[in-house]
């Protein structure tokens, strides 16, 4: 009679942790459109910068579409988030010219990688509606957060300019003078210097 001889079994493979990889994965899309553009993201370029495998791409989302909007989402969210905060510590009009003038020359495309985002978030929402009802949410929280302090149509133009002149800036090759805008936000809010009647 033969002995009986079992072969272990191999030992399984622990299933890695990683709660957070969709965050880390729609980061990563956000990073790579940035140096690559939308046309030039992938669900490998991604998940190569995210460190996470291929597989994972379709398994966290359906396809590209709603991995980019997902991640255009978290962008326009967190810019729109930034915009409120500035406003929301104006305490005066005053301050709230203060605030604006900031937003156009320190906040809004405080970096390359935001100039790119945002560009390549317009020409997506200027030929899919999906996209659009993200900008025009973004928008319409920028325009409540300056309503704090100002009329509704002076928001509207306040909103434009702002949009406006910070993509100049960051176009422009020519230096800005910050003062020129402080003045020119003072002529769309009508709020005059501290002490001018």
């Amino acid at each position: 009679m033969e002995p009986d001889v079992t072969t272990p079994a191999p030992p399984q493979r622990a299933r890695r942790h990683d709660p957070g990889r969709r965050d880390r994965i729609v980061d990563a899309c956000l990073d790579v459109i940035a140096e690559h553009g939308v046309a030039g993201t992938s669900h490998r370029r991604v998940a190569t910068a995210a460190d996470v495998p291929l597989g994972s791409m379709t398994y966290h989302f359906a396809g590209m579409d709603e991995l980019l909007h997902e991640a255009f989402g978290r962008f326009a969210r967190d810019a729109a988030a930034q915009f409120e905060r500035r406003m929301v510590e104006a305490r005066t009009p005053e301050d709230a010219v203060q605030a604006v003038t900031t937003l156009i020359t320190h906040d809004v495309f405080a970096t390359q990688r935001d100039l790119v985002l945002s560009h390549e978030l317009y020409t997506l929402a200027a030929r899919d509606p999906a996209y659009r009802t993200l900008t025009n949410d973004w928008m319409r929280r920028s325009r409540d957060a300056l309503g704090r302090h100002f009329s509704a149509a002076t928001c509207r133009v306040l909103d434009a300019f702002i949009e406006g002149m910070t993509i100049h800036r960051a176009l422009d090759t020519e230096p800005h003078d910050d003062v020129d805008v402080l003045g020119a936000v003072r002529r769309l809010t009508g709020v005059t210097p501290p002490g001018v009647p």
